[in-house]
C-alpha cells in the first residue's frame, strides 16, 4: 500500500492519478474531510490528516509500505514534516519518497535549506528514501498567473531575465510513481528539470503564440512584490522565502538541465511550448 500526502495539491493529485492508472494500491491523505469524502465517492481509499496531530499521521500511515511525502508550505514546515517522519518510523513505513526542491543539496536559498533539513531527518531515521528535487513547475502559469493573464494579458514576477529549467508536474509524478512502485530507487536524489531553460519573457512569447494575443511578462521590484503579497495576507516568513527563491533565480541558480527524468522514466520531459498548447483554453478570457 502506498500512502500519498498532499493529495489535493497540483503534484499530489497527479501522483494519485498516475498511481490509479498503474493499478497500484494507494491511500490518499487530505487536510479536509470534504475533500476526502469527495475522493471516496470516486473510489479512492482516502483519509484526513493534520500534521499538527501526529496521531492522525500514524492512523493514515498504518498498513502502508511506501510514503509519498509532500508537506504543507507553512512557516513551520520543517516541524510538520518531521512529525511525518516520526510517524513513518512508528508505523513501519519501508520507503519514503519525498518531494524536495531543486538545489536542496547546495542549500543556497531558504527553501533549499528547509528541505535539506528534512532530508537529513529522513536519512537519520534509517528508512530507505528517494528524494525528488524538481525545479519550478510549468503549472505555476495556470495555478498562480492565470488571473492576470486572462484579465490583463500579462503576468508579474521579480525574476527579470533569469533562466529557469521549468518542469512539468506530469513528469515529476512519473518519476515519483516509478520510485514508489519499482525497486532500485532507494538512496537516489533526482534533480528534475525540463529540457530547456527559459526566462519568463520567453514563456510570455510562447503563450502569445498559442493564445493568439500578446502576453507580457512584467518584472516587478522585489520590494513591490513583497508589499503586494503581504497585502494578500501571506505570512511575512513565506513571502521572504519566495523572494529569496527569486533571488536564487536571478543569480542564475535554476538554469541547470539534467537527464534524470529520461533516466528514470525512459522518455524526454515535456517542453513548455507543448504545455502551453495543452492549457491554452484555461488562459483565455471569459466570454
Amino acid at each position: 500500500m502506498i500512502c500519498i500526502t498532499g493529495a489535493s495539491g497540483t503534484l499530489g493529485t497527479e501522483v494519485a492519478r498516475q498511481l490509479e492508472s498503474a493499478k497500484a494500491s494507494c491511500r490518499a491523505c487530505y487536510h479536509s474531510e470534504e475533500k476526502a469524502e469527495a475522493a471516496r465517492t470516486r473510489g479512492l481509499d482516502a483519509v484526513t490528516i493534520d500534521y499538527n496531530r501526529p496521531e492522525t499521521l500514524r492512523a493514515a500511515f498504518n498498513g502502508c509500505d511506501d510514503l509519498f511525502l509532500l508537506g504543507p508550505n507553512t512557516v513551520n514546515q520543517t516541524q510538520l514534516e518531521t512529525n511525518a517522519v516520526e510517524a513513518s518510523t512508528a508505523t513501519g513505513i519501508r520507503h519514503i519518497v519525498k518531494q524536495s526542491v531543486f538545489g536542496a543539496a547546495e542549500g543556497s536559498f531558504e527553501f533549499a535549506r528547509l528541505h535539506r533539513t528534512i532530508e537529513k531527518t529522513i536519512e537519520s531515521s534509517g528508512i530507505p528514501w528517494t528524494f525528488l528535487r524538481p525545479n519550478s513547475f510549468m503549472q505555476n502559469v495556470v495555478s498562480f498567473m492565470s488571473p492576470t493573464i486572462k484579465a490583463e494579458s500579462a503576468f508579474y514576477s521579480a525574476t527579470d531575465g533569469a533562466k529557469i529549467s521549468h518542469v512539468d508536474v506530469g513528469d515529476i509524478a512519473a518519476v515519483a510513481v516509478r520510485a514508489l512502485t519499482e525497486p532500485g530507487h532507494e538512496g537516489h536524489a533526482y534533480t528534475l528539470t525540463g529540457p530547456e531553460a527559459l526566462s519568463y519573457d520567453e514563456l510570455a512569447s510562447e503563450l502569445s503564440k498559442v493564445l493568439g494575443r500578446p502576453i507580457r511578462h512584467v518584472s516587478v521590484p522585489p520590494a513591490d512584490m513583497k508589499a503586494g503579497m503581504l497585502s494578500m495576507g501571506m505570512p511575512e516568513a513565506i513571502v521572504d522565502r519566495l523572494l529569496d527563491l527569486d533571488r536564487f533565480f536571478l543569480d542564475d541558480g535554476a538554469s541547470r538541465i539534467t537527464n534524470d527524468i529520461m533516466q528514470v522514466t525512459g522518455r524526454n520531459p515535456r517542453r513548455f511550448a507543448q504545455y502551453a498548447r495543452d492549457v491554452a483554453t484555461l488562459l483565455q478570457p471569459a466570454e
